[in-house]
């Protein structure tokens, strides 16, 4: 029944921020071309990607809560880690194409751009969609450890600063400041940048296995508070999708039954899921020696 209400949870707030993109990306353009305004066209283009992203995000989180099975054994949990990487693709492309529009205008001089009603109004409803969103987005995405839906937050709460700059830009043209519309553009390009590096670092370093130094830690002095157990080594830790997959070997006393030692792995395995959600242990125990005390 949990795995239920999480299922439809993250479905919904993924498809609803489809729609928002959907909605967003149509307003920009049309706007953008009328006022002939790059910051706004670039801003279109940003929503254009965010519109793949979530229809990505939409796609990874369905197929990513697929039980496991024989062909993948651990899950499909990392489908999300690299939905993000693919997202932060995106977050890049976008700014080479904003980068080169707006070196363009600076240095060719076509910088004038008409500012109304309209470019404030298309600005301020994306600040207003795209805070909505991406605490939605967030709140989900924490509550179930989703990087697809943290990487889609992500891009919704990018737009937020961006679009922030951009009606600095407007502003800016509204008192004959025209080149403040390129500039701003040139500044959401930086802060793109910025946000993708820290989410593509973040999906590499999962596809990749690397082990999550807090998630250990909090493993490691779990297993050496427990009394049952002599030592332990091996213990290794990784991230996929919503799981945590943790592995380790225990020593226990010599002479005790299979049953006993079968015991105290379960207990073990408990102890760890209690405190670490989302969390698949596998433990495997051998016999105290001289050399293990």
């Amino acid at each position: 029944m949990a795995n239920e209400i999480m299922i439809k949870e993250k479905n919904r707030v993924a498809l609803i921020s489809v729609f928002a993109a959907v909605f967003l990306t149509a307003f920009k353009i049309i706007i953008g071309y009328w006022t002939n305004s790059l910051g706004i066209l670039s801003e279109a283009l940003h929503s254009g990607l965010d519109l793949l992203a979530a229809l990505i995000t939409f796609l990874a989180v369905r197929i990513a809560d697929k039980p496991a099975d024989r062909d993948h054994s651990y899950g499909h949990g990392k489908v999300e880690n690299l939905s993000a990487l693919v997202e932060t693709i995106l977050l890049l492309i976008t700014c080479v194409w904003i980068v080169h529009e707006a070196i363009d205008r600076l240095l060719g001089g076509k910088t004038h751009i008409e500012v109304n009603i309209w470019s404030y109004i298309v600005v301020i409803t994306s600040i207003i969609v795209d805070f909505s969103r991406s605490r939605a987005l967030y709140r989900i995405a924490k509550k179930y450890k989703s990087q697809a839906l943290e990487a889609d937050a992500l891009h919704f709460s990018t737009d937020i600063w961006s679009s922030a700059v951009v009606l600095l830009g407007l502003v800016g043209a509204s008192f004959g400041f025209y080149s403040a519309d390129a500039i701003a553009a040139l500044a959401v390009a930086v802060i793109v940048i910025i946000v993708s590096y820290k989410l593509g670092k973040k999906a590499i370093d999962i596809l990749l296995d690397k082990t999550p130094e807090e998630t250990f830690s909090q493993a490691e002095n779990i297993l050496k508070s427990l009394k049952e157990i002599s030592c332990f080594h091996d213990l290794k830790v990784r991230d996929a999708g919503a799981n945590t997959f943790i592995e380790v070997t225990i020593h226990v006393k010599p002479h005790i039954s299979i049953e006993k030692a079968h015991e105290i792995s379960h207990f073990v395995e408990e102890e760890i899921k209690k405190q670490i959600e989302n969390c698949i242990v596998h433990v495997h125990a051998e016999p105290e020696t001289h050399e293990t005390k």
